[in-house]
C-alpha cells in the first residue's frame, strides 16, 4: 500500500494515463450483464450511512462555533481538514485497488469513520475537533473509489443509473444528517454524536456482505490475468488529458458553489433572516434532499440523452438561479436553493461516468480522483469563503459565488464520446 501511495504522489495525473487510450487496459470483467439491484441497493444504503455520519460535522458547526468560540476561518479549517484527508487519499486508494482489488477494504474504511465519530463526541479542544474530522475523512477516502468500482461492475451496462443509485444514497445521507443533528444532538449535546457509531457498525456488516460477493465474482484467480478492456473513443493521450482538465474545471465550479451552501447556508439564513439554528438546519435538510433528487435523475438521463447534454444543463443552466438567490426573500431563497441543488447535483454522475468512459480500465483511479476533487475543492472553497466572510459578510460571499456556474461554458470543449445508451421509454 505504501508503495502504491508513493507512486501516486511521485507521478502526475497525466502520467497515470500515459498509455494510448486505444490499447488494452486491465480491468475485471463483469460476471453478468444483468443489473444487480441488490448489490447497488446495498452500496447505496452504505453510502447513505457513510455520508449521513459525515454530514453531522457541518450541521453541528453552529454548536462547535459557540462551544469553542470559533471564527468563520476556523470553521472553514475544519471543513478543509475533513475534506482534504478524503481527497488526497482517494486517488491513491483508487490506483492501488485498480492493481489489486480489496473486497473488504470498504468495511475496514468504515471503521475509521466509527473511531472518528467516537472521538468527536468527546472532543474538548479545537485540535481534537480537527483530528476527529480527519479520521472521518480517511474513512470516506477508502469508501468512495472502491464502492464506485463495485457499482459499475454491478451496473449491467447502465453506468449512469448505477452511479446515480449509488450516489443518491450519499445525498440522502447528507440530507438526513442535519435533520438528525437538530433532533438528536442539539437537545442532548455533543456526546450524543457517539450514538451514530451504531450506524457505522451496521454499514460495516452490509459492506462485508458486498465484499463477499465482490470476491466471488470479480477477483481474478491467482496466476491468471484479468480480462482486458479497450477504450472505444480513439482519442489521443493529449486530448484525453485536456478533457480531464476540462472536467476538473466543471467539478470546481459545481463543488465550490455547493460548499458555500452546505457549509454556510445555516449562517446565511440566521444572519439575513433571523432564523433559529433549528429552523436553519431544517432548510439545510430541504436543500440536501433536493441534491439527492437531482443525483437520482442525472445518471439515467445521461444514459438516455448523453452525459455532455446533462452537464450543459446542470452547470450552466443553474446560473440564473444562483444570480437571483442573494436578492430574494426567505421563501424564494428556499425555492431557489431547491432548484439549484437539483440541477447542480445532476452533473456529478454524468461527469464521473464520462471520465470512466475516457479511461475504462482505471475505474478506481478515476473515481478516486473525481470523488477526491469533490471533497478537496469543496474544502478549499469552504476555507476561502470562510476567510472572505470574516472580512466582508456571508451575503457578499453568496453574491460573488453566484458567478461560478459561468465556468460551465467550458462544456463546449468536451468531445462527443458518448451516445445515448438507453432509448427513451425503456
Amino acid at each position: 500500500m505504501q508503495k502504491a501511495v508513493a507512486d501516486t504522489v511521485d507521478r502526475p495525473i497525466a502520467s497515470q494515463i500515459d498509455r494510448p487510450t486505444t490499447s488494452p487496459i486491465a480491468t475485471p470483467a463483469p460476471a453478468s450483464t444483468a443489473t444487480l439491484y441488490p448489490v447497488l441497493i446495498a452500496l447505496s444504503f452504505s453510502h447513505m450511512m457513510n455520508d449521513m455520519m459525515q454530514s453531522l460535522i457541518p450541521a453541528l458547526y453552529p454548536v462547535f462555533k459557540q462551544s469553542f468560540g470559533l471564527d468563520f476561518g476556523q470553521v472553514g479549517l475544519i471543513t478543509l481538514t475533513f475534506q482534504m484527508t478524503a481527497s488526497l487519499l482517494q486517488p491513491a486508494v483508487g490506483v492501488f485497488t485498480d492493481r489489486r482489488p480489496m473486497p473488504f477494504s470498504l468495511a475496514a474504511g468504515m471503521g475509521s469513520t466509527l473511531i472518528g465519530l467516537l472521538l468527536l463526541s468527546q472532543a474538548h479542544s479545537f485540535n481534537m475537533l480537527i483530528f476527529s474530522a480527519g479520521l472521518v475523512g480517511v474513512g470516506s477516502s477508502v469508501f468512495h473509489p472502491e464502492s464506485s468500482r463495485v457499482a459499475r461492475l454491478a451496473s449491467g451496462g447502465k453506468y449512469g443509473l448505477a452511479q446515480s443509485l449509488f450516489q443518491v444514497g450519499g445525498n440522502a445521507g447528507q440530507a438526513i444528517g442535519p435533520l438528525l443533528a437538530a433532533i438528536v444532538v442539539m437537545p442532548h449535546g455533543q456526546g450524543a454524536i457517539a450514538w451514530f457509531s451504531a450506524c457505522a457498525l451496521v454499514a460495516m456488516f452490509v459492506l462485508f456482505q458486498v465484499g463477499l460477493w465482490y470476491r466471488r465474482n470479480h477477483t481474478a484467480p491467482r496466476g491468471k490475468r484479468a480480462p482486458m478492456a479497450v477504450a472505444p473513443h480513439g482519442l489521443s493521450r493529449a486530448r484525453v488529458t485536456f478533457t480531464i482538465v476540462v472536467l476538473v474545471a466543471l467539478i470546481f465550479s459545481k463543488n465550490v458553489y455547493t460548499a458555500s451552501l452546505s457549509s454556510y447556508y445555516t449562517f446565511y439564513l440566521i444572519n439575513r433572516f433571523g432564523l433559529s439554528t433549528e429552523s436553519a438546519q431544517l432548510l439545510l435538510f430541504v436543500f440536501m434532499a433536493s441534491v439527492a433528487v437531482g443525483t437520482l435523475v442525472g445518471g439515467p438521463f445521461g444514459d438516455r440523452i448523453g452525459r455532455k447534454a446533462v452537464i450543459w444543463v446542470s452547470i450552466l443552466g443553474v446560473l440564473p438561479f444562483t444570480l437571483a438567490m442573494p436578492y430574494v426573500g426567505l421563501t424564494m431563497t428556499a425555492v431557489l436553493t431547491v432548484i439549484i441543488g437539483m440541477l447542480m447535483a445532476s452533473a456529478f454522475p454524468a461527469i464521473l461516468v464520462y471520465a470512466q468512459d475516457l479511461l475504462p480500465g482505471r475505474v478506481g483511479m478515476v473515481s478516486g480522483i473525481f470523488f477526491g476533487l469533490s471533497f478537496g475543492l469543496g474544502g478549499v472553497g469552504a476555507a476561502a469563503m470562510g476567510n472572505l466572510a470574516d472580512h466582508t459578510s456571508i451575503e457578499f460571499v453568496y453574491k460573488l459565488s453566484a458567478f461560478l456556474p459561468l465556468i460551465g461554458l467550458v462544456t463546449a470543449l468536451l468531445p462527443n464520446i458518448d451516445r445515448p445508451r438507453v432509448k427513451l421509454g425503456k
